[in-house]
């Protein structure tokens, strides 16, 4: 007898976490396991994996990849399918690679807030403005029809560029407030989502 649901959506979150996305080969045969492991079901039908599934296995990959559960819930409607939808595998890789580059994304997002606040907890609020609009131009002038390039383009921020956009930002010697690690996460994080491609 196959597997219920639950066990299946383990197994399939086992498979898709077994290689990181720029490991190819290896992530994209995972996932194409992690499809057939959540489509068998025991019933004589089409086989294939329904939106309900598909939709719980994004929302645990986020959860188990330690994604902050707001930055999660502007993402998961872009990429999910209706519950009873049946789940092409093109659209199936798409959501899962995307919810990994996010979970990367806000991980680099949280190191370099790390960078602006010194260890204090407190960022300037100038400082952190400047490096996020730095971060939405590179975001812009890529092209995204593949979920990696965002890491692409974030990592084309060299130091050089971040630092000019900091010193601009400090030599307004105004007063500024500070800027929560949250707040930074929320707004680099929704910069990524904004130019995520909706399943249609």
């Amino acid at each position: 007898e196959l597997p219920g649901p639950p066990q299946r959506l383990a197994r399939a979150l086992w498979y898709v976490r077994l290689a990181h996305h720029s490991h190819r080969t290896a992530f994209n045969n995972n996932i194409s396991t992690a499809y057939e492991v959540l489509g068998a079901s025991g019933r004589r039908r089409r086989p294939g994996v329904d939106g309900r599934l598909y939709s719980e296995l994004l929302r645990r990959i986020c959860q188990h990849g330690g994604a902050p559960q707001e930055v999660a819930a502007t993402l998961l409607p872009r990429v999910q399918c209706r519950d009873h939808e049946a789940v092409p595998f093109d659209v199936f890789r798409y959501g899962v690679l995307t919810c990994f580059v996010l979970l990367e994304f806000a991980a680099k997002a949280q190191t370099l807030y790390d960078v602006l606040d010194g260890g204090t907890g407190a960022a300037d609020k100038r400082v952190c403005q400047a490096v996020l609009r730095t971060l939405e131009e590179a975001l812009g002038a890529s092209d995204f029809s593949v979920p990696v390039r965002y890491l692409e383009a974030g990592s084309k921020l060299g130091p050089d560029c971040l630092a000019l956009a900091m010193d601009r930002a400090l030599q307004e010697r105004k007063l500024s407030a500070s800027m929560s690690r949250e707040e930074f996460l929320k707004k680099a994080t929704a910069l990524f989502v904004a130019k995520v491609k909706p399943v249609d």
